[in-house]
């Protein structure tokens, strides 16, 4: 589906009908990253529509030059939101870079969102400034390793912990496909420019005090957990949950617990919106 905004096409999938959650998948990913994780979830929770969009340089949304700072990038999926639910109330679901954008809407829209869930959310867009323990590996089988390419095997073992042909199989559909075929050069322009926000995104006029679940990766080499955790005082309503044995795709690595923290997610928006 094509959401035709006034610069900028957006390409964007509906799952269900419902309450509106806004999908916003990981920096070089796409839609699928997200889709594939949450989707097996709904099949049991009716009530949700689901909308899953590629952002800007991602996917198949083209990477517009004047898309030049996250700022932009976020004034996209602002207009995006205003587009397909228009005065409507939302959920937002944020993995990694998208809960950098998804916090970047509750400090433009917090009236308007009923319900967040970040997932290995980018805290401290840039990466020296972030607090991040030394990048380990827990486990790795050495002979399905030997099948991959070194380019492979390189990004596989730089988000994973436990390298096995389980967790690279879902990774290369998942996520690793969509990053190679992202606009490197839009991407890189981004980060160069303005990959951070110009102003503090977490400094809120008062707390968010609706349904927020934190999932986080204990051995997460890209953006930790011990960033998340200065920022709680802004979610009065949160679950803050770092598993062992993940990195930063905890929703792979993690799956079985993964899918339970989201369901009781799930469960508390239900109380909170008295569905």
């Amino acid at each position: 589906m094509k959401c035709e905004l006034i610069n900028i096409t957006v390409d964007y999938e509906e799952r269900g009908e419902g309450v509106p959650i806004i999908m916003l998948h990981g920096f070089s990913a796409d839609k699928l990253m997200l889709k594939s994780c949450m989707e097996p979830i709904f099949k049991n929770k009716s009530g949700f529509r689901r909308i899953y969009l590629d952002l800007p340089g991602m996917g198949k949304t083209p990477g517009e030059r004047w898309i030049d700072t996250t700022d932009k990038m976020l004034q996209v999926v602002l207009d995006f939101i205003d587009n397909i639910i228009p005065n409507e109330r939302f959920l937002i679901v944020g993995e990694s870079y998208g809960g950098y954008l998804a916090r970047g809407i509750i400090s433009k829209k917090m009236d308007d969102v009923d319900g967040l869930l970040l997932i290995c959310p980018v805290i401290i867009a840039t990466h020296s400034k972030r607090t991040v323990d030394k990048k380990v590996v827990l486990y790795k089988d050495e002979e399905f390793l030997s099948e991959l390419t070194k380019e492979e095997k390189e990004s596989f073992q730089s988000m994973h912990v436990v390298l096995n042909k389980e967790n690279w199989e879902r990774y290369n559909k998942e996520i690793y496909h969509s990053v190679k075929s992202a606009d490197a050069n839009f991407l890189r322009y981004l980060m160069m420019k303005g990959y951070d926000f110009s102003y503090d995104v977490d400094k809120l006029e008062r707390p968010f005090e609706k349904p927020t679940t934190f999932i986080m990766g204990y051995q997460d080499g890209v953006v930790g957990f011990k960033d998340a955790l200065r920022i709680l005082d802004n979610f009065k309503r949160a679950s803050f949950i770092v598993l062992d044995r993940a990195g930063h795709n905890v929703q792979i690595e993690q799956v079985k617990l993964f899918n339970e923290i989201v369901v009781e997610w799930i469960d508390r928006v239900n109380e909170f919106l008295n569905l």
